[in-house]
């Protein structure tokens, strides 16, 4: 199982940039999806998840009314709108695939964000 994210980079305060997360080597939409975030010297933290379905989603606190999670099934793709970036939004992001037959959690190698105030 591969999970290849994209769409990081560096972005002024107030910017936007859209993350995606391309899986392969599994059913799609036989997982659910998250997108974790982690600082230099801080924990991996959640930043949002959706059910394979689209029906359930959840967000950290910190990013509600800001970002958006979906996935397109057809696509084997996983995304994430960043709207109004916050110097605080910057971190590594990293995609992760949870199989709700298996219990087994898969996680893409992490993509760049900086906010830069």
């Amino acid at each position: 199982v591969q999970l290849q994210a994209s769409g990081g980079g560096l972005v002024q305060a107030g910017g936007s940039l859209r993350l995606s997360c391309v899986v392969s080597g599994t059913t799609f939409s036989s997982h659910s999806m998250g997108w974790y975030r982690q600082s230099p010297g801080k924990q991996r933290d959640l930043v949002a998840t959706i059910s394979w379905g689209s029906n359930t989603k959840n967000y950290a606190d910190s990013v509600k009314g800001r970002f958006t999670i979906s996935r397109d099934n057809a696509q084997n793709t996983v995304y994430l709108q960043m709207n109004n970036l916050k110097p605080e939004d910057t971190a590594v992001y990293y995609c992760r695939a949870y199989g709700l037959g298996s219990g087994i959690s898969y996680w893409g190698q992490g993509t760049q964000v900086t906010v830069s105030s």
